[in-house]
């Protein structure tokens, strides 16, 4: 399954679509109208697993944003939350979709992956968290 359906784009912008082949998903990508199929899993693997390393090193705050996204602060959902957090990893993830309402509400925070013609990653834009006020 390709998890980062609709945010993974070419270096000039171009969008990189999707399809399955033999059950397996794969990033196509325009290379002058030669349509190069690049695994997904490759693409998503490597991008899951900075994505989780940077929500290990701000687990804290990960988890208070998740607990407000739940509506519930309490003791008991924090001791889950934190839970989960420690213990998620790539192979987990990979099996599951990303919901269409999660990869567009990333799509307009500005998360970006970017290929080149060959499907290597070049870079992932990820939104920053807002800076704090020091007033």
């Amino acid at each position: 399954m390709a998890f980062f359906e609709g945010l993974v784009e070419t270096e000039d912008g171009a969008p990189v679509a999707v399809a399955t082949v033999g059950g397996e998903d794969f990033y196509i990508i325009d290379d002058q109208g030669f349509k190069r199929h690049v695994e997904a899993a490759a693409i998503d693997k490597v991008v899951l697993a900075q994505f989780l390393g940077q929500m290990q090193e701000h687990r804290d705050e990960a988890s208070q944003a998740m607990m407000k996204l739940m509506g519930s602060e309490d003791l008991f959902t924090k001791a889950a939350v934190d839970s989960t957090l420690k213990n998620v990893n790539v192979e987990q993830v990979m099996g599951q979709r990303l919901p269409p309402e999660a990869r567009q509400w990333l799509g307009m925070l500005g998360f970006r992956i970017i290929v080149d013609y060959r499907g290597e990653i070049i870079r992932v834009d990820m939104p920053a968290a807002p800076e704090a006020d020091d007033e």
